[in-house]
Order: C-alpha cells, then structure tokens, then sequence
C-alpha cells in the first residue's frame, strides 16, 4: 500500500498555482489529511527502520526533523508564503543536529530528491576535512568512485574556491574536490514514486549508500 495518496501532487500542483493565505486556508483540512500527517508518519516510519540497526536515530522523532511549509520571506524576493513540497533532515538530533550522518529528503510535485553529505560548513571544519582527505586520497577516491555510490548519486557538488591553502596544493592536482567549499551528493527520482509503496526503500537505500562518505568525512568533523 502506498504512503500517499494522488492528492498528496494534486495538493502542491493547485498549490503553486495559488499559493497566498486564502487558498490555504480553504483548503487547510486537505493538507492535514492527506498531505502533513501521511508525510510525518512516513518520515516517523523511516526513523524507525534506520533506529533498528543505528541506536542515535532510537529516541527520535518526526517533528524534530520536518521543516515547516511556511516560507521564510524576510529577505526574499519572492513573497509567496508556502513551500511546494515537503522536506525534512533525519539526522542525531534532527533540524538542530550539525552532524553529517543522515539524510536530508524532499517530495516535491516534480521530483522525489535525497541528498547526504557537507553542504554548510565553517572554516575550521572545512581545513580539517580538506586535512583529511588530502591524508586519506586514496581511501576518499575509493569511495566517490565506488560502483554503487556512482550509479546513485554520480558526483559531488559543492561551490569551489578559486585559491586553496598551500598546504593543499599537491594533493588538489590529484584530487580537485580539494577545492570544494560543500561536499554534497544528492539523487533525484520521479514524483510519481512519490506513489509507489517502495518509496522508503529507495530513500533507505540512499541513506546506505551515502553512509561510508558521510562516515569518513565525520572522521574529521565530529559534530552532533
């Protein structure tokens, strides 16, 4: 049995095309039915398979790791007051967690996407992971060019410096990610297996996948 329903696209496509408070509003009781609960059980039901092999995800909860629908418009150009999708980050601590181990996930009317990996990443975090792997080439290319790693998530992305520290210049001629300032990795999917009860396999799968990576960056950053 599928986790959502056809209403669950129908919902955010109508919603795109009038996303301000009155439509919302009207149609408030439609998105807690068949758009917000389903998608708090499911992420609930993903914390609960990965808490059976991984104790930190045991005491965690489905509130803790959905982000709200409501947009931050403060600084934006964009006005519109709702997201088009759902999305949420299992992780230690969920939302509050600044640890790489997890999976971030997102169910949009266009795509399902899972990404793991660095995307936000002080200074001195970033020096000692390019530490790490500039001590550890071998083992990091190994592992981005894994078989399974390639044929799911292809490459990592990530905005670059255009100059890196000296002391990272012989090893950014083997490797180039060197140069990274994110290390992120992420696979896309079509919406419709938004709609097909295997949908926690492929985001379970992604999360193994992308656990040796996010695992041996943690290495280096231990954070919670």
């Amino acid at each position: 049995m599928p986790y959502f329903t056809q209403d669950y696209l129908d919902f955010f496509k109508e919603l795109a095309a009038n996303n301000h408070k009155e439509w919302f509003d009207a149609n408030r009781k439609r998105y807690e039915t068949n758009v917000k609960e389903p998608f708090k059980a499911f992420t609930q039901h993903l914390i609960d398979a990965l808490a059976k092999k991984e104790p930190v995800f045991k005491d965690l909860k489905a509130s803790e790791c959905i982000f709200r629908i409501n947009r931050d418009i403060r600084f934006s150009k964009d006005k519109t007051p709702y997201k088009t999708m759902c999305s949420a980050v299992i992780s230690p601590n969920g939302k509050k967690s600044s640890s790489i181990h997890g999976i971030y996930f997102e169910l949009t009317p266009e795509h399902v996407r899972a990404y793991g990996g660095v995307y936000e990443i002080d200074k001195d975090d970033l020096y000692a992971l390019r530490e790490g792997i500039a001590t550890e080439l071998d083992t990091f290319q190994k592992l981005i060019n894994n078989k399974d790693f390639k044929e799911l998530f292809g490459a990592i992305h990530g905005e670059k410096n255009k100059k890196i520290d000296k002391y990272f210049q012989d090893a950014a001629t083997k490797e180039p990610l060197l140069f990274n300032k994110q290390f992120y990795f992420y696979s896309t999917f079509e919406a419709e297996s938004i709609l097909d009860p295997e949908l926690d396999q492929l985001l379970l799968k992604c999360y193994e996948v992308g656990r040796p990576l996010e695992l041996f960056f943690n290495q280096f950053i231990q954070r919670t």
